[in-house]
Parts: C-alpha cells; structure tokens; sequence
C-alpha cells in the first residue's frame, strides 16, 4: 500500500495516525461531558478544527491563483486544485456535522443563519471552481480562469468568520476563550488543540498526496494532446 513511499513520509503518516488517534481517544473518553448539550456537543471538535481547515485551504487556493497568474508556473495551479479538492471535502464535513449539532442544539438541520449560509456559499464557490476546469478546454485559459475563482472565492472566508460579529446568528461570538468565566474549560480547550493538530497534520498530508495525484494527471493530459501524439509518432 506504501510502496513508492519515502522513509520521511512513511514516518509523517505514522504520525498522523498517532496524533488523529489521540485526538479520537481525548474527544470521547478525555474531554468532559457537556452539562446541557450532553454527548452531542463533541462534534464540537471535529466541526470547530475542520472549518479552520477549510479556511486555510481556500486562502492557499487564492495564494497559488496568484501566483500561476504571475508566473504561469504549473506547479503553482497543480497546489491550488489540490486545497481546492481538500476545501471542498472539508467544507463538506463542516455543513454535515453542523446539521447534526443544529439538529440537537437548535432543533434544526439548517437555518437561513449568516454563518451557515456564507459557509454554503463557499462550498459552491469552490465546487463550481472544480466543475469549471471541465467546462473549457483551452489548457491555459482553464487556468487562469480557475485562479481567478479561486482568488474571488477567498474573500467569502473574512466574510464568514466575521459574519458573527456583523450579524445576528445563532452561532456564539467565541466560545473557546472568553474573558473571565464561561470559555472552555482546561480539559474541553486542551482536547480541541490536540485535535486540530491532528486535522491539521492530516490535511497537509493530504495535500501532499493530492498534489502528487494532480502532477500525474497533468502529464497524463499532456500525453493526451493531439500535437504531442503526433510529434511522439514521427
């Protein structure tokens, strides 16, 4: 399953493991039991370090678009659709576990709250972002117009994340740390730290591993293009 691995990364995924494991045995046997919300509220890990993710995957789909459109260097689309993918699944995991932690908390699966909507507005923007590169064919004129989504799509993450201090929304200003009492407590804060270590180790081999499958795939389209075929036969 790991052949074609190097040593390094073999030891990086070894680590992931360790560090995901340890974040699944902090959040169901370490971390407290919420006094209202009850077993429910442990989605809160996943969903809280999974939305970070998903920011930073857009902002470095944004970063790479500018920086293809700079200096036309493939390797620099090959990352943005990489954290693009990664966004989207993400994203994904952000709107299901909010549904089910809605569904306990608020009685709802979905609501028509700033936050929840700014957070499907990303997920479209960058599902579309995927979906256009199959619309063109033109090679570079896909990629730039891609970069260009993704550049765009980035100024949706500042919008939600502030969405709570702008508008009124069922989700809390901050839960995590808040001056004097009512944050979270030692065992709840240290359990959310491990698990976004965790997640985040995880999304960079991730990436890692996309980016290794976009590199491929782009050689299998050059390999594809008629012109080249034809110089290949002579």
């Amino acid at each position: 399953m790991f052949n074609g691995f190097s040593w390094a990364l073999k030891l990086y995924i070894a680590f992931v493991l360790i560090a995901i494991s340890a974040s699944i045995f902090m959040t169901f046997s370490y971390a407290p039991e919420h006094l209202i919300q009850g077993q429910m509220q442990r989605i809160f890990y996943i969903h809280v370090t999974t939305a970070v993710v998903c920011y930073v995957s857009f902002v470095i789909v944004a970063i790479s678009g500018a920086m293809y459109l700079r200096s036309r260097k493939s390797v620099w689309d090959q990352i943005s659709r990489s954290a693009a993918v990664l966004g989207v699944v993400f994203t994904t995991i952000v709107l299901l576990t909010g549904c089910m932690w809605g569904a306990r908390v608020w009685g709802a699966c979905w609501t028509w709250d700033p936050r929840l909507t700014t957070t499907l507005v990303l997920w479209f923007v960058y599902v579309g972002y995927l979906m256009v590169r199959g619309y063109i064919d033109e090679h570079d004129q896909k990629r730039r117009v891609a970069a260009i989504v993704g550049i765009l799509g980035a100024v949706i993450v500042p919008v939600n994340y502030l969405s709570v201090f702008w508008w009124r929304t069922l989700h809390p200003r901050s839960t995590i740390v808040v001056e004097g009492s009512g944050g979270l407590g030692p065992e709840m804060l240290q359990t959310l730290l491990v698990t976004f270590i965790g997640f985040m180790l995880l999304f960079v081999l991730l990436l890692r591993l996309q980016f290794r499958l976009e590199v491929v795939s782009d050689e299998a389209e050059t390999l594809r293009r008629p012109g080249l075929l034809i110089k290949r036969t002579l």
